[in-house]
């Protein structure tokens, strides 16, 4: 899967041809992330897709196999786990907000510009549950295609350094032992992490 830079938007020019079949068109000029060639692609899009996905100059792309274009979205996940009773558990938060509201997921979030995924990770934590924490293996990146977004998310172990886990933007979170992995309705995307995890845990 090639990843592209959105470097520039144009609306498209209709001369004679119907429009409302597709609706209005736009023209994306795309740089490859990639390779090192300077050459650009150039493709025609539903304005209504780039309106419906969020896509606009600088934002990344991919295209699926079928040639549908998808903004790219880079994110960490931290499977941050304890020893109880001789037991590996592991921490799920449920999500507090959009369109996945409820649905279970590791808690991580987008990599900003100049950082690093191990670094992401400590200060998505520390945002979003306040505690330190130290990241340890990584475990997979895994690779998914929501209707309107392709994700790739990197997955790694850690634990708690300092500070406790204090919820600020999820509704609900569950330590989870091997057997209750499978107790709470997980995000599609972290579906393919859990079977890794019933490996490990």
């Amino acid at each position: 899967m090639e990843i592209y830079l959105v470097e520039k938007i144009y609306d498209g020019d209709y001369g004679c041809e119907e429009p409302e079949v597709a609706g209005p068109m736009a023209s994306l000029i795309l740089q490859s992330l990639q390779s090192d060639s300077e050459e650009k692609l150039s493709v025609e899009v539903p304005e209504k897709i780039l309106s419906a996905q969020g896509i606009s100059e600088g934002k990344k792309v991919c295209f699926k196999e079928n040639g549908e274009i998808l903004k790219y979205v880079r994110v960490v996940a931290a499977v941050i786990y304890e020893i109880k009773d001789g037991e590996r558990r592991i921490f799920a938060t449920a999500r507090g907000y959009g369109e996945y509201k409820g649905w279970w997921e590791f808690p991580g979030g987008k990599i900003e510009q100049g950082e690093t995924p191990r670094q992401a990770i400590v200060r998505e934590i520390k945002e979003e549950l306040t505690a330190e924490i130290v990241v340890e293996d990584f475990i997979k990146t895994l690779e998914y295609d929501y209707p309107t977004f392709h994700l790739s998310m990197d997955c790694f172990w850690a634990r708690i350094a300092s500070g406790r886990l204090e919820l600020k933007e999820a509704e609900a979170a569950r330590w989870l032992g091997k057997d209750e992995i499978e107790s709470v309705a997980w995000l599609p995307a972290d579906l393919e992490l859990v079977e890794e995890l019933k490996r490990q845990v």
